[in-house]
This record gives C-alpha cells, structure tokens and sequence, in this order.
C-alpha cells in the first residue's frame, strides 16, 4: 500500500488511507485517516487521493508540534500545579481544626461505593491502573489517622500521589522524568524555569536573520543581547514575561538609548519566535510582547547619554595630530588631518584607496562609494591643503588603500583597530569622552556654515540628506568648482 490506496471488501470504490503515528494519535484522536475518493477508477484515485495526503501529513506535523511544545512545557505547568496544590493544603491544614472528613466515617456499604467511584476516577486519568491500588491506599491511610490534621496530611499525600501520576500519564514521561515530576510535586520550588531563549532558537533566528540578508554585525550584536537575556532568565531562575524583562533592563545600568537597543532586539525576536517557531507559538499563543510599553530611564546608564559631541578646534586637531606624530603613528596623523579636511565617518576613510581619488572636471576628488545611506555616496574635492598628502600615501601604499591598517575585523570593517588606537589617544590628550573621531564630522558642518556655505551643500559634502525633496530626488547636486570652493573655505593645518 505504497500509494495509500485500498478498497474495501466487497466495493470497487477506491479510499485513501494513512496510519497516524504513535506519537501523536493521542491529539489527532486516531489511528488511522480513511477517506472515499468516490472513484472506481485507479488512475483517478492516485489524483485525488494527494490533497488528502497533504492536508493530513501537515495535521501530524502541526500535532507533532503541539506535542512538543506539551512535552517541553511540562515541567513549568506542574510546577504551577503543584504550587496551587500546596496553597490549598496549606489553607486545609489551617482550617483543619474547624473541619472533619467524613470519608473514613461512612457506613461500610457507602463507603464501598465512594471507594470504587473514586477508583474509576483514578483509571480514567492514569495510564497505569496498576498504580491505582498504591495511591487509594494512601487515601485509606489518611482518612483512617487518629486526628484531624492526620487526615488532612493524608488526604495531601494521596493529592500529591495522583497528581504526579495524571502529570505522567498526560505528558507520556519517560520513568526518569516521572521521578521527577513526583518530585516536583512534592516541592514546587525544586523546579527553576529554564530560559525559553534556547541555544538551537538563537541557532536558527541567526539562520533565519543570514538568510534574508541581514548585516552580520547587526545580527550578531542582535543574538548577542539574547544572549544576554537567556543567561539573565537562567541565573535568577525566571520565566519571559514584562516584569522580568524589566527586571533584566534594570540590571544592565545602560544608557536610555542602548536599553532602546536591547528592547528592539527582543521584538525582533519575538516576532520571528511566534512566526516561525510552532513551540513557541503554542506556548506564548495567548501572551503579550514582553518588549514593548517600557518605559526607559531619564539619564540613566552612561553618564554622556544624552549629550552632544564635542566639535574639535583647529588648535585640538593640531594638538592630537602632533601627539600621534610623537607616538610615531604617522597613519594615525594622516588619518587625524583627513578627518579634518573632509568630516567623512573614519570607515569611509580607512575604505578609500588610489581609485577612490579621482578627476572630476580637472579637480581631484574623493569618490565615496554608499556606505551608511544613499547620501553617503559622493564626489568631494580634496582640499588643496591635504592634496601633496594624498600623493604621498597613493605613492607610498602597498595594498591600495590610502590609510594603512592592521586587518580588518570579522565585519570587514578596516577602521576598528585605528578607531581604538585613535580612542586612546584622544583619552591621553585630555579630551573628554564627547570628544570622538565622529566629532571631526561636526566640526566640518560648524566650519562649513561658519563660512556661509549653504546648508543644502554642506550636507551634500559630508554625505547628509538635506531632507528636500526638491534637492534629493530632483537635484543633481552642486558642481564640482562649487564644491571645491566650499570644501576650500576649511581653514588650513600647518604642514
């Protein structure tokens, strides 16, 4: 029966038929599918019977799924049982004084007939009625005590007896997992939640994030605060949900921006955790994003947050420039006096190599290539002070970038080792931590206005939108003699 076709005894109608598999014939609710095809005719048959293979294999998948999730979550769900168990015991005992079980008081012939109804209850909800005499004892023992709290203890005993076997008979546990339900029926605190943010998910969301073209640093900055969140989850023995979440932001002492960051992340998590991950469908099926209605800390975290960088002076440039030449790092210097003459980001700088410069209507240029936006894509005129620079390190480079660099990280990015070096030079200088490589971008803007270049045109030669719709869509931008004549207007550093 290779092609799922059978016909009954008797009848020339063709039917098709599939075996539910073990595992999951408990929530399909059979063992086997069998449906008519309403067809003597094979060749028909083997046609019709395929929407019925397909929508039945995708019904055991989806069940198969929902065991899964059942047989992961059960550890959390008995533990909240047990503790609601507990919570009434508790009240019993309280009471216990003020109440009687009458169970053990019965005429015999009522007695008897409590006795077996509650034994077919105990049938009916384990799947080994073997086990049912052992745990009814403990209801004889405890109805029989001598005093009232003896028959509440007892009566607990026999609760806690039933509910580890229900909890192994519902979740089909293996003999070590029942020994360990038992447990955790005894004493709920036994069980620490486990993150759900688990190895294999971070695994697959990665995989998931690589496959639809997602900037490696950013998916692995994005896995990494997951990372984070699951060790934090495990350590204080928390489940995911808004208060724990608030919980973690509020241990990570960040600043209002970065914890943005670490919500952002979460939500794209989140969001592809209830898409594409059925176990984690059906477990937070009813649940809220726990990432999203914080609200973040005013000042908090870094004690810059929130503060504009610094601009550098000329003298500043001056002064760095010359530190970097007396700690012998003239890459650095050379680096220090482009930041200063184009404001571009120190990648787009440590990317530039002999074909980068260019002639654009007998002006030497930068050609930027894209990098953080559409506007980052420019022609720049080198300034006429930085020009014998220029052709110093095209002449002097081995591998055809202008700014020499130890290799590049594992983004490709050519600027990290320079960034640090540039970072702890700054640090030595005296300059505070607002004084950044960035800030030479701001300084360039300043100087630029400060001369009257006109907006529209500062921002075209440090790679800014203008936010016009006219200018960004429409223009073709400044021609090259007018941007050299801004570009010009940078006050010059002395050689």
């Amino acid at each position: 029966m290779a092609d799922n076709l059978i016909q009954k005894k008797g009848e020339s109608t063709w039917y098709v038929r599939l075996a539910v598999p073990t595992d999951v014939q408990k929530i399909i609710g059979c063992k086997v599918r069998v449906q008519s095809l309403k067809t003597g005719l094979r060749k028909e048959a083997m046609d019709a019977r395929l929407p019925y293979l397909t929508q039945w294999k995708a019904e055991i998948e989806a069940a198969r799924a929902q065991a899964q999730a059942l047989k992961e979550n059960w550890r959390p769900e008995l533990a909240t049982l047990a503790g609601e168990l507990d919570s009434r015991i508790s009240a019993n005992l309280i009471s216990a004084s003020k109440r009687t079980l009458t169970f053990g008081e019965l005429e015999p012939e009522e007695r008897e007939a409590r006795k077996q109804m509650v034994l077919n209850e105990l049938r009916l909800a384990i799947s080994d009625p073997g086990a049912v005499p052992d745990i009814f004892a403990l209801l004889e023992k405890g109805t029989k005590a001598g005093s009232t709290l003896d028959k509440v203890q007892g009566m607990a005993d026999f609760m806690r007896a039933v509910t580890a076997h229900i909890a192994t008979s519902e979740y089909d546990l293996s003999p070590t997992e029942a020994a360990e339900a038992k447990a955790i029926v005894q004493d709920p605190t036994v069980y620490k939640p486990k993150s759900p943010i688990t190895t294999t998910r971070l695994k697959t969301y990665r995989e998931f994030r690589e496959s639809r073209g997602g900037d490696q640093k950013h998916v692995d900055q994005q896995v990494g605060k997951m990372e984070r969140l699951s060790a934090f989850l495990k350590q204080e023995g928390l489940s995911l949900n808004f208060d724990t979440v608030d919980a973690w932001l509020k241990s990570l002492d960040r600043a209002p921006a970065t914890l943005g960051q670490y919500l952002m992340a979460g939500t794209a998590f989140w969001k592809w955790a209830t898409r594409y991950d059925p176990a984690w469908r059906e477990e937070y099926k009813d649940k809220v994003n726990p990432f999203i209605g914080h609200e973040l800390p005013q000042g908090g975290g870094s004690e810059i947050a929130g503060q504009d960088r610094e601009i550098y002076t000329r003298d500043d440039t001056l002064k760095l420039h010359q530190a970097a030449l007396n700690n012998k790092d003239k890459p650095l210097a050379d680096l220090i006096s482009l930041g200063w003459y184009t404001g571009a980001r120190i990648e787009e700088l440590c990317q530039l190599s002999k074909d980068s410069v260019i002639t654009v209507d007998d002006i030497q240029c930068f050609d930027f290539p894209q990098s953080k936006s559409k506007a980052s894509k420019r022609v720049v005129p080198i300034h006429p002070s930085l020009l014998p620079t220029i052709d110093r390190l095209c002449e002097d480079t081995t591998d055809t970038f202008l700014i020499p660099t130890e290799s590049a990280d594992k983004y490709g990015k050519r600027s990290h080792a320079i960034s640090k070096a540039f970072g702890r030079l700054r640090k030595a200088a005296g300059f505070s931590p607002l004084h950044v490589f960035h800030s030479f971008r701001h300084t360039v803007v300043t100087e630029l206005i400060r001369a009257d270049v006109p907006d529209a045109l500062a921002k075209e030669l440090v790679g800014h939108e203008t936010g016009s719709v006219t200018h960004d869509v429409y223009s073709k931008g400044a021609s090259t003699a007018q941007k050299l004549a801004a570009i010009s207007k940078l006050r010059t550093l002395p050689t």
